[in-house]
């Protein structure tokens, strides 16, 4: 991932310490003479950064460099873990998480929601109750927790704060999660998409470039990022493919079409499916039975070939239909899998899409096309959210350099 420049125009504090923050959280240690040349910083700006920096206890001396040709030894400076933290909110019908990340991203305390509750009003009465029990018992000081990122299904309106109508959450209606989340915490709130949030946390992780984050939950979605960049989309709700029709003959979508992928993704879908194979026994009476008979399912196909198998890869065929075209049209360089049930699908999923897509991706002679799983586990949404908050702190504001530009060109 390449590392944004400063400026040195007078009164852009804000902007170069982000910058030099950025930095550093990308090389882990680095000494002033190279944030100097990562940054195009002069030596005396680099200076006072780093003691605003060393004052407000977001980095801290982590010893010396030496070494030959070096001269004077340098001081490395690298983020203070207990600088800043930052809460994430991971909501599905699946499962609500909610984590607490330190400064360098890192995952200090996590907790599930106790009970889901399709009412909005008592599903948020339990996360900010969960909220202030993760924050309390890591021991984090309250005042250094930043704020709240909150990765919800779309569509979503960012600017209102508010989820609007998710498919799979039929009691929320333009429910405005973001104000009543910040009245009942206390904190500072960012509410994005589901997909979203995931693409952030697999590139904060340091999984640069271009490619696509390939959501399984209670629905599906993709997250993009291009050359780096976080791609929103026009209103902030890219990645709704879950109407990409996969199956001409497959199951009448809500929408009124038949056979689209999200639909056919459903865990409800797939352990109906395998009732009719006769692989479950069970029938289906409420979520909870519905996702242990989803896992049931997916333990199966990792048993070995036979009609649980065969269930499975047949997702992985429609599934890559959706990963093949995307990846085709935007040249990208891999998928990532991830979201609330990609840990019960990694053991037959992943080796199936590779194999679905083999030979299919059209750009193969000039670079390959990768297919992995997260490495951030089943909290990748959770942790995407807080590193939205986190975010905030080392992304360069570029409003900051125009106004000080304006104020150089007045005098």
């Amino acid at each position: 991932m390449s590392v944004r420049r400063g400026t040195n125009l007078d009164r852009v504090g804000g902007f170069n310490d982000a910058v030099v923050l950025g930095a550093i959280r990308r090389s882990e240690q680095l000494s002033r003479v190279e944030l100097a040349e990562a940054t195009g910083l002069s030596g005396q700006a680099i200076s006072n950064i780093a003691r605003r920096l060393l004052d407000a206890g977001l980095v801290r001396e982590a010893g010396r460099l030496r070494g030959a040709g070096l001269g004077k030894p340098r001081t490395l400076l690298e983020l203070e873990p207990t600088g800043q933290y930052a809460v994430g909110v991971h909501l599905d019908p699946s499962v609500v998480t909610v984590v607490l990340l330190d400064l360098t991203g890192e995952v200090v305390a996590r907790r599930p929601v106790d009970q889901f509750a399709d009412d909005p009003d008592v599903l948020i009465d339990g996360i900010a109750k969960t909220i202030d029990e993760v924050i309390s018992t890591s021991g984090a000081p309250r005042e250094r927790v930043t704020g709240v990122g909150i990765a919800a299904p779309g569509p979503i309106d960012v600017e209102r704060g508010m989820v609007l109508d998710p498919p799979n959450l039929s009691a929320w209606h333009l429910v405005p999660l973001r104000d009543e989340l910040r009245e009942r915490t206390g904190l500072a709130v960012v509410l994005d998409k589901d997909v979203t949030a995931a693409a952030s946390a697999e590139r904060w992780a340091g999984q640069g470039g271009s490619f696509l984050f390939f959501y399984l939950g209670t629905g599906v979605g993709a997250g993009l990022v291009i050359g780096d960049e976080i791609v929103r989309g026009a209103s902030s709700n890219v990645g709704e493919v879950g109407h990409v029709i996969v199956d001409p003959d497959g199951p009448v979508c809500y929408c009124g079409r038949r056979g689209c992928v999200g639909e056919s993704s459903q865990p409800r879908y797939l352990v109906q499916q395998a009732v009719e194979a006769g692989v479950l026994a069970q029938g289906i009476d409420d979520r909870a039975a519905v996702e242990a008979a989803f896992a049931q399912l997916c333990a199966l196909a990792a048993d070995g070939p036979g009609a649980a198998r065969e269930i499975v890869a047949a997702l992985a065929g429609r599934i890559a239909k959706v990963v093949e075209d995307v990846a085709n049209l935007l040249d990208l360089e891999r998928v990532v899998f991830g979201g609330p049930h990609w840990e019960h699908l990694a053991p037959v999923l992943g080796d199936a899409v590779r194999d679905a897509l083999d030979g299919r991706f059209l750009v193969r002679a000039v670079h390959p096309f990768e297919v992995a799983g997260t490495a951030l586990g089943a909290d990748v949404g959770a942790i995407g959210a807080a590193s939205l908050v986190l975010d905030q702190t080392f992304s360069p504001n570029p409003s900051l350099l125009l106004q000080s530009s304006s104020v150089a060109a007045e005098r």
